[in-house]
């Protein structure tokens, strides 16, 4: 993973970016995964941990009635998490993760290693949802891994 971090580390750096990014499910590991190497408050602005949909509220201002419509684990909250990360910040790349780690809290509409992402890349939105098999902490390193692999292909 660390090799991927540092392309998109140096990515980031060669095209004077910066990214923030909104996480739920993965409880702040995406942050940590972009801050393990030096150097990194050159891109890195920000990182909210929003795990509680009131935090998804309160810090990034997503609306309760898409919660209550769609369900926390969605695309549009996904999505609102991520315009909610923009609005908060100056980032020029955003990404928001929310989902269902496991090893409870799975329905069968949405079992366990559903993961829906926001992405916000130079005003470009987009989401996306993956089905991850494992333990919760391979299915958040699973999902570390799908976000750095997004954001290096897209930019």
């Amino acid at each position: 993973m660390t090799e991927k971090i540092q392309i998109l580390a140096k990515l980031l750096i060669d095209g004077d970016l910066t990214i923030s990014v909104a996480e739920s499910c993965t409880g702040g590991a995406l942050a940590s995964a972009l801050t393990s190497i030096s150097g990194a408050s050159s891109y890195f602005d920000r990182g909210y941990i929003a795990y509680s949909n009131i935090a998804k509220v309160d810090m990034l201002k997503v609306e309760p009635q898409i919660i209550g419509a769609e369900g926390a684990v969605s695309e549009a909250v996904a999505i609102a998490m991520v315009k909610g990360a923009v609005s908060q910040s100056s980032s020029d790349i955003a990404v928001a993760i929310t989902g269902i780690a496991g090893p409870t809290g799975g329905t069968k509409a949405k079992p366990i290693g559903t993961i829906c992402f926001g992405f916000c890349i130079k005003n470009n939105l987009s989401t996306s949802t993956q089905s991850f098999q494992g333990t919760r902490e391979e299915v958040v390193n699973q999902s570390v891994g799908f976000a750095l692999n997004h954001l290096i292909s897209s930019l």
